[in-house]
């Protein structure tokens, strides 16, 4: 049962190293990326889709693995990988994933003060990760209360999709996008990390195998989003046709998202 529960483990984190890093790596805008890409793919129909495949998959799957209550015997199935987490690390505890989840993010603040350039000034960086932060968190907290899934170990119907997962993809997202164009080894340790914070939220019981896939999915899909309609306004040139704004309606906060045609 270990060598199982090792197999699952390994197979689960590479899947989400594998179709992370290099699409995040290959969504860059750089020039020295363009050229990776084969000259008879068009690169900008290529960079716009390539954005939205993982985290796409990576939600479907979460969705798919969660609506489907008989997997028995399937590879990703909720149950079975619960039952392995019982037998082999029952006393597992602890607290690290929750100072994960924010370690991309601070990580890219602390490079520029060593002198790695990223991206983005340190204005657009505020701006880019505050709305990241609001629109994951919107996200997030909506499907965990629409959806209400049980927690594996307290029963609370809040366990869809895994928020700290959500935070921790969401800010390596941001680091990648702020260095992954330096070297695909940024990404690499961006992304090892947040998948480590998804793995300990199962290790600890707190969220079943689906919840943490997906909330890596919508932890990407906010900040791809955001990047992909950020009007830079503050020191750096740049056009886009869309805008993201926090929107507040009736009590209600939320999204808005306007296109200029």
């Amino acid at each position: 049962m270990k060598v199982a529960l090792l197999i699952r483990w390994i197979f689960i984190y590479l899947f989400v190293l594998v179709i992370i890093s290099p699409l995040q790596l290959f969504s860059q805008p750089d020039n020295d990326v363009d050229t990776m890409v084969n000259a008879k793919i068009k690169p900008s129909i290529f960079k716009k889709c390539i954005p939205w495949i993982a985290p796409g998959m990576l939600i479907t799957t979460g969705a798919i693995v969660a609506l489907n209550k008989d997997l028995d015997g399937e590879f990703l199935n909720n149950y079975e990988i619960r039952e392995e987490r019982n037998e082999q690390f029952i006393n597992f505890s602890s607290k690290l994933d929750n100072y994960l989840q924010f370690a991309p993010a601070g990580a890219v603040f602390l490079l520029e003060g060593f002198g790695v350039k990223p991206k983005n000034n340190l204005t657009n960086q505020i701006v880019l990760l505050a709305k990241t932060e609001l629109l994951m968190t919107t996200l997030v907290l909506s499907l965990k209360k629409t959806v209400g899934e049980k927690r594996p170990d307290s029963g609370k119907k809040n366990s869809f999709p895994s928020g700290h997962t959500a935070q921790a993809f969401a800010a390596a997202s941001f680091f990648s996008h702020e260095f992954g164009h330096r070297s695909v080894w940024y990404s690499l340790a961006a992304y090892t990390v947040a998948s480590s914070v998804g793995v300990m939220r199962v290790l600890n019981d707190r969220h079943w195998v689906s919840d943490i896939i997906a909330g890596a999915g919508f932890g990407l899909l906010s900040t791809n989003l955001v990047y992909a309609t950020h009007q830079y306004k503050w020191g750096k040139k740049g056009k886009t046709n869309a805008m993201l704004l926090p929107s507040f309606e009736n009590g209600m906060g939320g999204i808005a998202l306007n296109i200029n045609f």
